[in-house]
C-alpha cells in the first residue's frame, strides 16, 4: 500500500506514530517498522516450526483426524453411483470424493 502511495505521489503521515514520508526520516523509519514486522513474522514461524517438530517426536502432532470414511465412499462408489451423487449423500465435496479413493488406493498399494 505504501508503494502504491509513493507512486501515485502520496506522501504518508501517521498522527500518533513519527511517520512522515515526505522526509527522509519520516521514510526510513517506516522502512524500519516493515523489516522488524518481517522479522517478528519470521521469528513466530520458526518457533511455530520447532514447536511442530517437538511435538511430532513425542507423538503428539498428528494433524487433524480424518472427517471422510474411505470405506463408506468406496461401497457408494462400487454401487454405481457417480462422484457427484457420492459426494451430496456424505455432504462433502465432489473433489473430497476422488481425494479420498486416490488416498485409498494409495495405503492398498503400500499394503500388497
Amino acid at each position: 500500500m505504501v508503494h502504491e502511495l509513493r507512486e501515485k505521489g502520496a506522501h504518508l503521515k501517521a498522527t500518533e506514530q513519527p511517520v512522515d514520508t515526505s522526509s527522509a526520516a519520516g521514510k526510513a523509519f517506516l522502512d524500519m517498522l516493515g523489516v522488524f514486522a518481517e522479522f517478528e513474522t519470521n521469528l513466530r514461524r520458526e518457533r511455530q516450526m520447532e514447536g511442530i517438530a517437538a511435538a511430532k517426536k513425542k507423538g503428539v502432532y498428528k494433524g487433524r483426524p480424518r472427517s471422510i470414511d474411505p470405506t463408506k465412499v468406496k461401497a457408494l462408489m462400487d454401487t454405481g453411483l457417480g462422484a457427484p451423487v457420492v459426494a451430496k449423500k456424505l455432504g462433502i465435496g465432489r473433489a473430497s470424493v476422488y481425494r479420498t479413493l486416490k488416498q485409498a488406493d494409495r495405503t492398498v498399494a503400500r499394503e500388497v
